[in-house]
Formats: structure tokens, sequence, C-alpha cells
């Protein structure tokens, strides 16, 4: 078995044909809260993200992964690596799915499981980490699910409109081998 197949989703590489997947995600307000995004991107900008999405994780320090289901290959998210710091072996993790009928069935879970084994092994990753805003319960059941721990929190840490969110940090040191 391969570090990123799993039983029923696999993690990808993007590709030339995720651009127009890409555009509506990163063009939908209601990840920008997030994802610190506070403007739309242009196709055009996409574009060269995705000519450059081939540099090797130890020179951008960061990875995003497209996950796809086993039965039809059909790309329901992404997860991503970022903040990697090869120096000190850790790196954050986010994640999305994008439609309300690819979520609660697991795929997350897989994927998060998927990227963990992904980065001990291949990454000599030591930790990983997750920043979730405290009302963000489906992510933190899910990162909790997984073995991270909760190790702080960033009090108003996120604007959005006139009020500031709490930010949570979860860790995870894992022990795959």
């Amino acid at each position: 078995m391969t570090t990123l197949k799993g039983e029923n989703i696999y993690l990808r590489a993007l590709e030339q044909a995720d651009l127009d997947f890409l555009y509506l995600l990163e063009n939908d307000e209601k990840g920008w809260e997030v994802s610190n995004t506070t403007t739309p991107y242009s196709k055009h900008l996409l574009q060269q993200y995705l000519d450059q999405a081939h540099r090797d994780i130890y020179d951008v320090k960061q990875l995003r992964l497209v996950i796809c289901t086993n039965n039809n290959e059909t790309a329901i998210g992404f997860i991503d690596l970022y903040d990697f710091d090869p120096k000190h072996s850790r790196a954050g993790v986010g994640i999305v799915i994008f439609s309300e009928a690819n979520k609660g069935k697991g795929y997350a879970s897989e994927a998060l499981r998927l990227v963990i084994r992904y980065a001990v092994q291949h990454l000599n990753i030591h930790q990983l980490y997750a920043n979730i805003t405290e009302d963000n319960q489906q992510s933190i059941r899910l990162f909790e699910k997984a073995g991270f721990v909760k190790n702080g929190i960033k009090k108003d840490w996120i604007k959005v409109g006139n009020t500031y969110k709490n930010e949570l940090f979860y860790q995870l040191i894992p022990h795959v081998h």
C-alpha cells in the first residue's frame, strides 16, 4: 500500500485540470476566515500557482494535495502541509472537503491519516499542528479523533466582521513507523 492511497480515497499532486476547482475554492468567501484571504483570486494568478505546484516542499515550504475518491476519482477536497520547517521537523495541516454531500463520510479522517503517515515517513516530521477557530466543532472533532491535542488558545485571533474569534492550537507528535 502506498502512503497516499487509502481504502476510500487517495491523495495526489495538483494538476492543470484542477484550475476551475481551485478557483471555486479560493474564491468562496466562507473559507476566507481561516485562510486569511481578503480578496478574490484571478484564474491567471491561480494558473501561476499551478505552474509552480511541482516545486519541492523543501523549497516552497508547503504542499497541497488533492483528495480524490477511489471509486470514481472525483476530486472532493484539498489537504495542505504548510509552514514546513525541516530544521524543527514540523508543519501545519489544513483540510477542506468541498461539498456538504461529501462531508461526514470519513474522507477527511482518512486524508488526515494518510498525510500524517506521509509526513512522518517521507518528510521525517516530528510534529504536526493545526489552527482551528473555537466555533469549528467539525474540525475540532476531526483533529482530536486523529490524536491531535489542544495545547493553546489564541484569544481574539481571527477578526470576522466587527467581532473576533479565538483560535485553538492543536499539536500531534505522531508515533507512526
